[in-house]
């Protein structure tokens, strides 16, 4: 496997040493990529001499968007460590195993995880600990001021960069092995789709314990050399204000369709402009049809997009030239990957047919850490099966139907909860809505929906019954309607339906 020659941050630092690399909008700091070289590499100097950290082993975070995260990420290649992004909203017991399983020699954390990051210390065995906070005096910021240099270290291609634990919403938590191969084929998918230059300017917002915080467009920035401002986290208010306001830069970035939907609540949002923005990405979960129509209205052609941790983001990203004429597509496939759909005997569809997505291509995982039982069932022959259920068009365009097990049966009918809440999103007064399907004596199972109202809006069960059923087959109208004040998320703006109760 050939070697991977280039670091990238260094050979910013060279090329062109003053260019602003980094913004970080919760401290307010800001670094050029020469600051930000030297600052990873006084970091990695630490990890190798004074932590002891060795080629191979898991250097590990537990807190919020930071700058501080990606000097982190960076100080991995080059002491051939590999960087474990802990989910903080996790408990305790969950993010014991996961530390248990992934055995870092050092976490690093922010001073509001102490408690957790001392009771994993006790638990797990010795873990080398660094206190940050911010850019305050701390532990991580006199490693960095003490300038040890580390020894020069060429990853390959085919190393781990990066261990990404997935959610676990269906068993343990498994982590996703990230590669150097995948991050920088990533890289290119994004900068021919978005039209990413190193004069682009990238906003993250979603958690860098989560695949997007990293991929969406941090690293594509910092391959191509373009600056990112870091949210320490996601804030409606806030984000539109940076998203509408031209003095800020911003030219790109992606969100889930939860993170749209809240500002597009929000009272600034109908005065807003988004003229200067280049590419606006949505993805991570279907995309209710009024959501992308009403960004549209206001000149926003959303680049809808499919991938998952275990594709390293981008599988298919639908042009602007298409936003209007395939809205609701996720696009076409990126050019450094093949997809297939197939029904449940692993045989290919005809278009138009809806089945399970596989992809296969370098930016997939190579498996998941420690799980050969699970690498054996998920990834054959070279093909990963994703989980999803879609379509694709005859002219080459993928829509993302639903998640695979997200799907339930009703009297022997398919029915595709995203296709509901997709209908019940067009009533207005309705904040968010989440369907699911529960057990039934005479069905089988039938579909329960669970309904947040707008502020001062009045609906009962039977107006949005009614709006159902003269948009939807019977089989697909929810047998039943929940109002709640709020849908359980996890920590990117996904709708945790597991969590939703089966039994109100």
């Amino acid at each position: 496997m050939e070697v991977l020659h280039y670091d990238w941050i260094a050979h910013h630092a060279a090329y062109a040493p003053d260019s602003p690399a980094q913004h970080d909008g919760h401290s307010g700091r800001r670094f050029s990529y020469l600051a930000m070289h030297r600052r990873v590499d006084a970091l990695a100097g630490h990890l190798q001499q004074v932590a002891g950290v060795q080629s191979g082993e898991r250097v590990a975070t537990l807190c919020h968007n930071s700058t501080d995260n990606n000097e982190i990420l960076f100080s991995a290649p080059r002491i051939g460590a590999i960087h474990l992004p802990l989910n903080w909203r996790l408990a305790l017991p969950e993010l014991e195993f996961i530390v248990k399983d992934a055995e870092p020699r050092v976490l690093i954390y922010s001073e509001e995880f102490a408690a957790e990051a001392a009771e994993l210390h006790r638990r797990c065995g010795p873990l080398h600990l660094i206190l940050k906070r911010d850019g305050a005096d701390s532990p991580y910021e006199q490693a960095i001021a003490a300038g040890l240099a580390p020894s020069a270290h060429r990853p390959r291609l085919d190393d781990v960069w990066v261990l990404m634990y997935t959610s676990g919403t269906t068993g343990r938590p498994k982590g996703a092995q990230i590669t150097y191969q995948a991050q920088f084929f990533n890289t290119i998918h994004a900068a021919m789709t978005t039209e990413l230059t190193r004069r682009s300017h990238g906003l993250t917002y979603l958690p860098q314990f989560h695949i997007g915080g990293i991929c969406l467009y941090a690293m594509p920035c910092f391959h191509l050399g373009a600056p990112i401002t870091v949210m320490r986290q996601f804030d409606p208010q806030t984000c539109l204000d940076l998203l509408s306001n031209p003095a800020s830069g911003i030219t790109h970035t992606f969100g889930v369709p939860t993170n749209f939907l809240f500002m597009s609540q929000l009272p600034g949002f109908a005065a807003a402009r988004f003229d200067h923005l280049v590419s606006v990405g949505i993805g991570g979960a279907p995309s209710p049809l009024a959501l992308l129509q009403l960004y549209a209205s206001k000149g926003v052609l959303f680049q809808q997009g499919w991938g998952m941790t275990e594709t390293c983001t981008i599988g298919t990203l639908l042009s602007k030239e298409h936003a209007l004429e395939k809205i609701g597509s996720s696009g076409r496939q990126v050019l450094h990957a093949d997809l297939k759909i197939v029904d449940a005997q692993g045989q290919s569809v005809p278009d138009g047919q809806t089945g399970e997505l596989l992809i296969k291509g370098p930016t997939v995982t190579p498996g998941y850490w420690r799980r050969p039982e699970a690498n054996a069932s998920t990834l054959v022959d070279g093909w990963l099966h994703t989980g999803d259920a879609a379509y694709r068009d005859s002219e080459g365009f993928y829509y993302i139907v639903d998640r695979w097990k997200d799907m339930f049966i009703s009297g022997g009918e398919n029915v595709y909860p995203a296709e509901v809440e997709d209908a019940i999103y067009r009533l207005p007064g309705i904040a968010e809505a989440a369907v699911i399907g529960v057990a039934d004596d005479t069905w089988g199972e039938v579909g329960r929906a669970f309904i947040v109202l707008k502020p001062g809006i009045a609906l009962g069960e039977a107006e949005i019954l009614e709006h159902c059923r003269a948009r939807l087959a019977r089989f697909k109208v929810p047998k039943s309607i929940r109002f709640i004040a709020e849908l359980p998320h996890n920590a990117t703006g996904k709708v945790t339906k597991h969590a939703l109760p089966r039994d109100l």
